[in-house]
């Protein structure tokens, strides 16, 4: 199923709506267009990408679904060309059979879907129409202008929202190094090795665990060692040797 909607699509919608008079409702999806390409294989891998939507009407989001489903109608047709898709009366339209099917069931009788475009994310907006006939002019106007602002507020805010998830990585990072670094010492007492020996033991011992490398190091230094030194030796017995790896044994 789509996932939950975001405000700026939910806002995009709704201004849609207000600024086509002969619209009942829109809809707005956000759909991650990395490792697809402009094919049918495209337009088929919609069901599969990670999708926001927003629509204006609880009866429009069904419209959305059995596209997220099915891989037809005009949202992955626009995934597909890259162009408008308009359809100026369901009734006639036998293009997308099981969209067609749905949006007749909710009233719907026309529509319009634009595509908007930045870096490696397509934004759609779809204004519905209970009559039939054009609803908008795809190429200008002001829901193209509405589109094309909101598609670049989206933009920024995904870019937003993965620098703070580098920074929160960062200052996880930073934190744990004191810790990760009197690890190393440990390891590097018990086999004699150097810092970049040790460090990539701890590596190993962390993967072959499933623990996180802070969690493993927070607690080696707990335990000042004791009780791990078998493995460290066993571990650094069974990868290649570096520089001054001389195992040992602790007092």
């Amino acid at each position: 199923m789509p996932d939950a909607s975001e405000p700026s699509l939910a806002r995009l919608a709704e201004q849609a709506a207000a600024c086509n008079p002969w619209c009942c409702g829109a809809g707005a999806t956000a759909v991650p267009l990395s490792g697809l390409s402009g094919t049918r294989g495209a337009a088929a891998a919609f069901s599969a990408a990670p999708l926001r939507t927003a629509v204006t009407h609880p009866d429009l989001a069904p419209l959305v679904t059995v596209q997220w489903e099915t891989g037809e109608g005009p949202v992955p047709a626009v995934l597909e060309t890259g162009r408008p898709a308009v359809s100026e009366d369901l009734l006639y339209d036998e293009r997308w059979p099981r969209y067609r099917a749905r949006a007749l069931e909710a009233g719907v009788r026309s529509s319009t879907t634009l595509p908007f475009r930045r870096e490696d994310l397509l934004v759609t907006l779809t204004v519905h129409g209970f009559r039939p006939g054009r609803l908008v002019d795809p190429a200008r106007g002001v829901t193209a202008l509405l589109g094309d602002l909101a598609t670049s507020e989206i933009v920024r805010g995904i870019e937003q929202r993965r620098l703070r998830a580098e920074i929160d990585q960062l200052g996880t990072a930073l934190r744990a190094r004191p810790v990760v670094d009197q690890a190393c010492g440990i390891v590097m007492h018990v086999l004699g090795c150097d810092a970049d020996t040790a460090f990539g033991l701890l590596r190993t011992m962390s993967q072959r665990t499933n623990r996180k490398l802070s969690e493993l190091a927070a607690a080696l230094v707990g335990s000042r060692g004791r009780g791990a030194e078998a493995e460290i030796v066993r571990l650094a017995g069974s990868r290649p040797a570096g520089p001054r790896e001389r195992p040992r044994s602790r007092p």
